[in-house]
């Protein structure tokens, strides 16, 4: 149970705060002649290297000290939550501090779409403070938006789908100005940005920060994601959290993937993409029908085209086997088109049929 005077105490749900915790069989004991949890102890009908009766730790601790030590900033295990993905994280953020029917949370659009599906399920209102067609956001009209029911902001940095870092010294001020307002950084690229809010922590107790091995780390397959914040907050993530949320197989991959020499491979795959990055958005800004390639600080390039970009984005996979994705329903991305880099030879297809597909497209309009 959480109490005291601290940011969670605030802005949690009451029922939240008075909840019992489910104890788990791992909470008390994990070694020995284990006969506590009504496993099978004679193991998976499988022939499996890993030990799959047993149920994995409920809290991750070693997972939390080796992403405490790769993060720094004084991070410690207390501050860490990890979760299924960090989509996990979010959708229990709503279900701890938003009382359904009541309460509200701002979002910054074009940003990622999970907050607004996280909302509805949780029946949470949305309050929009767009971007500026620079993909900037605007601290005062944030600031002015805040009502006594809005419980928390998100912030995407770097965008999606504007792939663009928000200034430090910008989240700062938000979290400065609403120190009664949970702070949400939704930090999915920051592997190929320069800075991340987790330098707040120290300062800021009503900042979290969302994190994934999804995306640099290019581990999307085994959902694992982080939420760094301050302990009251942590503990209700622990407290309302499934059981055993981390599978015995997605834990020992993390753990891997933060060994040293795992590291040294992270950093220079996240070189590759960065200079593949630079060679594709160099080609498109050639290509007289591409109107605007936007500045990245993730691993995917945002560009507008004259026209047809839906029809375009189409042709592109039903056509040529390239998938990218439309974006032209989103605020201040009209005609616009998202593409991941991947592989030289991927984005050397990418922009082949992209110019097939945009001259075969406009040419029967």
């Amino acid at each position: 149970m959480s109490n005291g005077s601290g940011i969670a105490a605030k802005l949690a749900r009451p029922n939240i705060l008075e909840l019992q915790p489910y104890r788990c069989a791992r909470d008390d004991y994990s070694e020995g002649i284990l006969l506590d949890a009504n496993e099978n102890a004679w193991g998976p009908p499988i022939d499996a290297q890993e030990i799959l009766e047993r149920y994995p730790d409920p809290y991750q601790i070693p997972l939390k000290e080796k992403m405490a030590a790769f993060r720094g900033e004084g991070v410690k295990p207390e501050n860490i939550f990890v979760g299924v993905g960090s989509d996990e994280a979010i959708d229990l953020l709503f279900r701890i501090f938003c009382v359904p029917g009541k309460d509200k949370v701002i979002t910054t659009p074009p940003t990622y779409g999970m907050y607004k599906v996280c909302a509805k399920v949780n029946d949470v209102e949305i309050v929009n403070v767009p971007l500026t067609p620079d993909f900037d956001i605007v601290v005062p009209d944030i600031i002015a938006a805040i009502t006594p029911s809005v419980k928390m902001i998100f912030l995407c940095s770097p965008g999606n789908p504007t792939a663009k870092s928000l200034p430090l010294e910008d989240l700062e001020a938000v979290a400065q100005q609403a120190p009664n307002v949970l702070i949400i950084v939704d930090e999915a690229y920051v592997d190929f940005s320069q800075s991340s809010a987790i330098c707040l922590l120290r300062k800021h107790p009503n900042v979290c920060v969302l994190q994934t091995l999804s995306k640099a780390f290019g581990m999307a397959a085994i959902r694992c994601g982080f939420c760094f914040g301050a302990p009251d907050v942590i503990q209700l993530l622990n407290n309302v959290k499934a059981p055993y949320n981390i599978n015995q197989l997605t834990s020992k991959a993390a753990l891997q993937a933060l060994e040293e020499d795992s590291l040294k491979k992270l950093q220079s795959n996240i070189r590759g993409v960065l200079a593949e990055r630079a060679v594709v958005a160099a080609a498109l800004e050639q290509l007289e029908f591409v109107v605007k390639v936007y500045p990245s600080d993730a691993n995917f390039l945002l560009f507008r085209v004259q026209q047809s970009a839906k029809a375009v984005y189409q042709y592109m996979a039903d056509h040529c086997g390239v998938v990218s994705r439309y974006r032209g329903t989103e605020l201040h991305c009209e005609e616009c088109i998202r593409v991941t880099i991947g592989t030289p030879d991927d984005n050397k297809a990418f922009l082949d049929a992209l110019q097939k597909a945009y001259q075969i497209v406009t040419q029967q309009q």
